[in-house]
């Protein structure tokens, strides 16, 4: 079996953050598991916040509305023709992989590995989607090659030893799923879209726990959100090409302190579910308003432009019926309208941005569990 980087020894401190993970991961699947009305909008924010983290690393600059409208399957507001096609397949692949990965008995195999990709590339040919390379491929940072792949000759070997890894390994999900993001950018088989396989693959592994939904167990939100910090990582470990000898304790902390900062963001959340819908309540009780708008105005406190197309598929009601809805939350200044007739969208007015702050204003800070991995990881690099 062809030699591929392997996880490391977890010191005592790792094992604690490892536990404090589990601990906050099977507490949001219990709150998962219990029915809520805000579950289904913050399903398609979690995964909307993926597919925009992840494609962002790569350059494509997606909004986050953009991002739940490829979630939802409708047209994009802002991006143009390029970055939309690329969108829209990464949503394709995730889709698959958020599916596939939490069936039961699913493991990984090759052609798993080359569908995730065709998916990815479908939309441009000339990238061949779903093919190995079959020659070198440098990874350039300022016109610079920064990281050497291996041979094209190696990679069929090499992604075999890491389908091995990850479907024999004894270590927990989050090391397994982390081992796995990293062989597969440091082999890079495919011509293009190898940060997003890398990803998108380490969401797949942790599908497979069945531990917490998919959706939820990702960290391509987080990593978008710290880009820098993510290739320095990267950068550290394979320190300018194929190193598989080289040590993975940086790069594992890197993972651990993501799911531990990932996993805070998600209670956070949840909690501030809880209280929007509280605020919600109120706000349909003293305007009179029907409870099928309470998903509008939940969908708009998380940040969401809110259309009528959307509102008639949640809402099950027809276009006269959305239309009267939405209009009536912009005369009570709950909703703020933008927009002519068909490309008209709603987002949060002042009356609910004031209940917005307060509830954001009564945040706590985040506890980073590895306050000095950044500096040790530049130190390395």
């Amino acid at each position: 079996m062809a030699a591929i980087f392997e996880p490391p020894q977890l010191s005592a401190h790792d094992e604690t953050i490892m536990q404090q993970i589990d601990d906050m991961r099977h507490d949001l699947s219990q709150a998962i598991r219990a029915p809520r009305r805000w579950q289904g909008s913050m399903r398609r924010s979690a995964q909307a916040k993926a597919i925009q983290g992840s494609n962002s690393i790569e350059g494509y600059v997606v909004t986050e509305e953009d991002a739940v409208a490829a979630v939802n399957q409708e047209t994009a507001l802002e991006a143009n023709e390029e970055v939309w096609a690329e969108i829209l397949g990464y949503r394709r692949m995730l889709t698959y992989v958020l599916n596939i990965g939490a069936t039961p008995g699913f493991t990984l195999d090759e052609g798993t590995i080359r569908s995730m990709h065709f998916m990815l590339l479908e939309h441009d040919l000339a990238k061949s989607p779903g093919n190995y390379r079959t020659g070198p491929v440098y990874v350039s940072q300022d016109n610079q090659a920064v990281y050497v792949a291996p041979e094209a000759n190696l990679i069929s070997a090499l992604i075999s030893s890491l389908i091995t890894q990850v479907n024999q390994s004894p270590t927990p999900s989050i090391l397994t799923a982390a081992m796995a993001h990293l062989n597969m950018v440091m082999i890079h088989p495919f011509r293009d879209g190898n940060g997003r396989m890398g990803r998108a693959l380490q969401t797949l592994v942790l599908a497979m726990d069945h531990i917490l939904e998919p959706p939820f167990s990702s960290i391509e939100e987080w990593l978008g959100a710290n880009t820098n910090d993510y290739y320095a990582a990267l950068a550290s470990t394979g320190a300018g090409s194929w190193h598989p000898e080289r040590s993975t304790e940086l790069w594992i902390r890197f993972n651990l302190r993501a799911h531990h900062m990932q996993a805070q963001t998600m209670q956070r959340r949840f909690h501030e579910a809880s209280q929007q819908w509280l605020i919600i309540d109120e706000l349909l009780s003293s305007y009179r308003l029907p409870e099928r708008v309470g998903a509008v105005l939940f969908e708009a406190l998380l940040g969401f432009r809110v259309a009528r197309p959307t509102h008639v598929t949640q809402a099950e009601v027809d276009d006269r019926t959305a239309s009267r809805d939405l209009a009536r939350l912009a005369d009570l200044n709950l909703l703020t309208a933008h927009g002519q007739t068909k490309g008209r969208y709603y987002t949060a007015g002042e009356a609910l941005q004031i209940h917005l702050k307060q509830l954001r204003k009564a945040r706590q800070p985040l506890i980073d569990p590895y306050p000095q991995l950044m500096a040790d990881i530049k130190a390395e690099g």
